[in-house]
């Protein structure tokens, strides 16, 4: 195997379009909490962080999960032998501390946060994955918290709060939706996630009805009078596209999936945009 195959192996491992989502996720958590220019060093710091626990937690997921992988995801880093299981773990580790390292710049609340997130990401495969469940839950969580984290960098989580608890249930939705598609796989290492416990239907069914209590919620923040008609003109469509991959996750879940992470990122925008109006009609 040759060094440019390992590095693109390692790079794998990342998930280089997860860890820019994290990463702009924790910067919409800062921006959303009015700290982005006043703070940016701060905010460049939890960015940085993000990214690289976010790679961190694939890279040693990947490690652990690499008996499924075989059968799941064959043509991943592990097993195709790219990168050898020892040099993935290795790798991780040495994410994991620039992550900490960072991290500890920060305000002691988004410490606290980053303690969490980097226990749930390491204990994540081993522990919970294989519980109906928990393990989705735990990834939308980890996922939600981005935004808190972004906004206790610049010392304010209150108005990422609402953005935390749409962006948990949203990615609640899309990982019960994405073991319906792991199924065989899971199957096979004897995993008892949500769909293999109740069955495919009807966790399809638990996980539309988490959204569409997401997409109820989704207008709170317009009507406690923290954003203006900007953010929902923005939210509306993005509720729309969660909608419409809920229901066609019934007919083919790996799409649906898909396209619910495109709905969610244009929920986030609709609180870039929300703050911006905000942001423009105090300097007005």
């Amino acid at each position: 195997m040759t060094v440019g195959e390992t590095g693109r192996g390692m790079l794998e491992l990342m998930r280089p379009v997860n860890v820019i989502a994290a990463s702009v996720l924790t910067f919409i958590g800062a921006f959303v909490a009015g700290g982005v220019g006043e703070e940016p060093v701060a905010v460049v710091a939890a960015v940085a962080a993000t990214g690289l626990a976010v790679g961190a937690g694939n890279a040693i997921n990947d490690y652990f999960d690499r008996e499924i992988d075989r059968i799941n995801q064959p043509e991943r880093a592990i097993p195709r032998g790219a990168v050898s299981p020892r040099g993935a773990l290795v790798f991780s580790v040495v994410l994991f501390a620039g992550a900490v390292a960072l991290a500890l710049t920060l305000p002691v609340r988004a410490i606290a946060i980053a303690a969490i997130n980097l226990l749930a990401l390491i204990a994540y495969t081993e522990v919970f994955k294989g519980l109906p469940g928990l393990g989705n839950a735990l990834v939308a969580y980890l996922v939600g918290s981005t935004f808190l984290f972004g906004a206790a960098a610049v010392g304010e989580i209150g108005p990422a709060v609402v953005l935390f608890v749409l962006a948990g249930t949203a990615t609640l939705t899309r990982e019960i939706i994405k073991d319906v598609e792991d199924i065989e796989g899971d199957r096979e290492e004897g995993l008892n996630t949500l769909p293999i416990a109740i069955g495919e239907r009807r966790a399809l069914v638990v996980a539309a009805v988490l959204l569409v209590l997401a997409v109820v919620a989704s207008p709170v923040p317009f009507l406690r009078g923290e954003f203006g008609i900007a953010y929902l003109l923005v939210v509306v469509p993005a509720d729309a596209v969660m909608l419409a991959a809920a229901y066609e996750s019934f007919e083919d879940p790996t799409v649906g999936q898909s396209r619910l992470k495109y709905g969610m990122f244009l929920a986030s925008l609709a609180f870039i945009v929300g703050r911006a109006a905000l942001d423009v009609s105090l300097t007005v």
